[in-house]
């Protein structure tokens, strides 16, 4: 049987914190190994449980949420994190791709998205609500998020193929699985893509694959 993704929890509200728990776990295939009601809490959990994802609200009291990822995606080791948001938080989602984290959760999301996004996270995919990807994808044309330098039809094939498979949050376990590609030919793909399209991370390449419509 395979193992439960292992995650650390972090908002300051009890009542939230519970209901999370709760749906995260109701298969079986999730396991809530810690729970951070401010920042510094969210980072002595992570040093403690050594969790295979992070789920952050970004305001917290005392050390926030988005101060708390800041340190931890800066670490060699640190474990995949999505920010859980709502829909009045542009400028933390925007800061926070900015950071470097690999995802963006509303916090009404049906339970079987949050499960679906947290497994995707463990096997190094990225994750967009669709909602969120709405109202960033504006943000592209204000230079918000980092400018196109290539337009798609100036991408090789395979890269297009790689991007395609960026946008739609998949890891490069499973674009590999799909193209007939090594996981390691992937990640190399990947590291170009990032290079040619001013992208620091995941998120950030599948938010510009989509602003083109590259689905």
């Amino acid at each position: 049987m395979t193992e439960p993704v292992r995650v650390v929890l972090a908002d300051d509200e009890p009542l939230l914190l519970a209901g999370l728990r709760t749906v995260l776990e109701v298969d079986g295939s999730v396991q809530v190994v810690g729970e951070a009601s401010d920042g510094a809490e969210l980072l002595d959990a992570v040093d403690v449980h050594r969790p295979d994802v992070v789920l952050a609200d970004v305001q917290m009291p005392g050390t926030d949420g988005l101060a708390a990822l800041r340190i931890l995606c800066a670490r060699p080791d640190a474990p995949p994190a999505a920010v859980l948001t709502t829909f009045d938080l542009d400028d933390y989602v925007t800061e926070a791709l900015a950071i470097g984290v690999q995802g963006f959760l509303l916090k009404d999301a049906e339970p079987e998205v949050l499960v679906r996004a947290v497994r995707d996270l463990a096997a190094g995919g990225a994750v967009l609500d669709p909602r969120i990807t709405a109202r960033l994808l504006p943000r592209l044309a204000r230079g918000s998020l980092p400018p196109a330098a290539p337009q798609p039809q100036e991408l090789t094939l395979r890269e297009q193929q790689v991007l395609r498979g960026l946008a739609a949050g998949e890891s490069n376990a499973v674009i590999g699985c799909r193209l007939g590609l090594a996981e390691a030919t992937v990640k190399k793909y990947v590291s170009a893509l990032f290079v040619k399209l001013g992208a620091e991370n995941r998120v950030q390449a599948a938010l510009l694959a989509q602003g083109w419509g590259v689905t």
